[in-house]
């Protein structure tokens, strides 16, 4: 009998119950999302919940050049080589952190995107950082409730240009660094940005099947 014969239906297994829990803390999302009114974004692909208020100084189908405003989002870093495996388990910590694992021992409201900066490793088979955060909503942006485990923190974003490109379906290994290519390939030579890193954003729920809203972020150097 090979030594992993047993070993594989135990991996196996392992993988299925992190991706049900990652499933069911989508689903306890959704089911407790609370609607903001009160600023909540009236952009479709937001969902009437609360995400970063920004201007839109350009719309092509090809890329949109976007101005933030600064705001403070939750994060926490893996490193690895598995853009899958680091965005589940960073999700599922900065979930207990809205469930309420913080100072203030409050719930917060699910927001959007759930945005990943990519830090990638110098080569194919060397690990990257994947920065994974939750927007903050609003009535918490001036009084953030901390972090009570220590690799999350408080991250504040500041006003920033942003050039973005929108794809559709499921995130995944291979697709998103397609879409951040393209994007390099239609900015000009007098657009420039920060390529040490740059951001995958989403909208949906691992249950959304059709008409899922993704982004790449490319943190502009051109003011």
């Amino acid at each position: 009998m090979s030594k992993w014969s047993g070993v594989l239906p135990r991996m196996a297994i392992t993988q299925r119950s992190t991706l049900l829990l990652f499933a069911l803390a989508w689903l306890g999302v959704c089911s407790s999302f609370t609607v903001i009114k009160d600023g909540a974004s009236s952009l479709y692909f937001c969902k009437e919940l609360d995400c970063p208020k920004f201007e839109e100084k350009y719309n092509s189908t090809a890329y949109q050049i976007r101005m933030y405003e600064t705001s403070k989002w939750v994060s926490t870093t893996i490193t690895g080589l598995d853009y899958q495996a680091a965005t589940e388990e960073a999700f599922m910590k900065l979930f207990e952190y809205i469930e309420g694992e913080n100072d203030q021992h409050v719930k917060i409201p699910m927001t959007v995107p759930v945005i990943n900066r990519i830090q990638p490793g110098l080569g194919p088979v060397c690990a990257s950082n994947f920065t994974v955060s939750f927007f903050v909503p609003f009535k918490f942006q001036s009084n953030t409730p901390k972090p009570t485990k220590k690799e999350l923190f408080i991250n504040t974003l500041g006003q920033e240009k942003v050039y973005v490109r929108v794809y559709h379906g499921f995130t995944n290994q291979t697709n998103f660094p397609k879409e951040a290519a393209d994007l390099g390939d239609v900015l000009n030579s007098t657009q420039t940005y920060d390529k040490s890193y740059y951001y995958t954003a989403g909208y949906d729920s691992p249950f959304v099947s059709h008409d899922r809203h993704n982004e790449i972020w490319f943190i502009a150097t051109d003011k």
